[in-house]
Parts: structure tokens; C-alpha cells; sequence
């Protein structure tokens, strides 16, 4: 799997272009604006998008995916139902941060826990991961080592949760029981900022390290 990341919005959220080496079938994941940006980059790759996946209802990652899954006649899968609340607010949102007038949508499939997506050949585990957004998602690909986490993990920082229903007990609950059992060896895209592993946060990350207490 080959994985381009694309900065969208001012908050320069990693829009992810998941695409399937075999087959060139594509997955965008958290498409969050900046629409042409997205669509030239495929252009640029030659490949199909399939599908758009969506980690969690903020504007800054979910903000565009309705005008692309229009544009590419495609679905989109997540986040978790929790987080309905959240995409029915993107109006709101957009004026609020001085974002193009964006429409509200419903996703043509929610996501829970222990469910799969798919595209191409490639198959991604779904996570149920809240405390950042009460219906965050986490995508894992076993067969790469690989998972975007949204605004769930950062390089050196953790997801904030003093949004609207945000909970930092559930996000660190989150994160050592469902992320690190994944493996020190997985490398994570997180929403915003350069990759990391689990591995590394675990030794260095002074919010949710192995020597940090809760």
C-alpha cells in the first residue's frame, strides 16, 4: 500500500491518499477541504478512489468528503454514529473558522468497532477510539503496520478534549488499549504532523508513555 499525504485546510490536516499497488484503487481518508488540491494529487497518481474514510466529525477532516464522494460517485464509511452530532454542526463550524459554506451529510455506512473497509486489495481494521470526538475511528492495516489515528495520537502529544462531549479518560483508555496492543513496530499518520510508531510514543510521549501515570 502506498500512502501520499495531502495538508488541507489552515489547520494543515493530513488528508491521505491510501492507494492499492495492485490494483490502483484508492481510499481518500479525511478529505477536510481544499477540494482541488485532493483531486489534482489523484490526478497526479493515476489511480481510482473507491471510497472516502472518515476518522471523526471535525470540520478540518470531514469537511470536503461530501463534494468529493459527489465528484468521485463514491460512499462514504465512518465515523462511528457517536459523532452525528458533530457532522450536522459543519455548517456552524465552517462560518465559525471562516471555511466555505460546507453542507451537513449522513455517511452512507457508520463504522463500529471490529469492523473491516475495503478498497482494492487492501483491507483496513476499524477501531473504535473515543475521547478526542465520542465516535472517533482508527483504520489499521495489519498487512502494512500501518494506521491513521486522526486526532487520537500525535507525534510527542495526544488528541485535546476539551471539545463538545470530549473526554481525555476515554482518549488514553483509547490509546494503550487499543492502539499499543497493535504493536511498538506500527507506524501511525496521524491527523496533523509528521509519523511516528507506536513504539516510539510509548518510550518518549510525555502525555501517554509507557512511564507516564494516568
Amino acid at each position: 500500500m502506498k500512502v501520499i499525504l495531502v495538508p488541507v485546510t489552515l489547520f494543515q490536516q493530513n488528508c491521505s491518499i491510501a492507494i492499492c499497488e495492485a490494483t490502483c484503487g484508492a481510499a481518500v481518508i479525511d478529505p477536510g477541504g481544499d477540494i482541488e488540491g485532493i483531486l489534482a494529487e489523484v490526478d497526479r497518481q493515476g489511480v481510482t478512489v473507491e471510497k472516502i474514510l472518515l476518522t471523526h466529525g471535525h470540520l478540518d477532516h470531514c469537511g470536503g468528503a461530501e463534494a468529493l464522494a459527489k465528484h468521485y460517485d463514491v460512499s462514504i464509511e465512518g465515523p462511528h454514529p457517536e459523532d452525528a452530532f458533530w457532522i450536522d454542526q459543519l455548517p456552524a463550524q465552517a462560518q465559525r473558522f471562516g471555511f466555505p459554506d460546507t453542507q451537513a451529510f449522513t455517511p452512507e455506512r457508520w463504522l463500529a468497532d471490529g469492523e473491516t473497509v475495503i478498497f482494492g486489495n487492501e483491507t483496513l481494521e476499524v477501531y473504535f477510539c473515543p475521547g478526542h470526538t465520542p465516535g472517533h475511528v482508527v483504520f489499521f492495516s495489519r498487512a502494512h503496520r500501518l494506521a491513521f489515528v486522526g486526532d487520537v495520537l500525535f507525534a510527542g502529544s495526544i488528541g485535546r478534549t476539551d471539545f463538545p462531549r470530549g473526554n481525555h479518560a476515554d482518549l488514553i483508555r483509547s490509546i494503550r488499549e487499543k492502539l499499543w496492543p497493535l504493536g511498538d513496530d506500527v507506524t501511525f499518520v496521524p491527523g496533523h504532523g509528521p509519523a511516528s510508531t507506536f513504539g516510539d510514543e510509548r518510550r518518549t510521549n510525555p502525555f501517554v508513555g509507557d512511564g507516564v501515570t494516568a
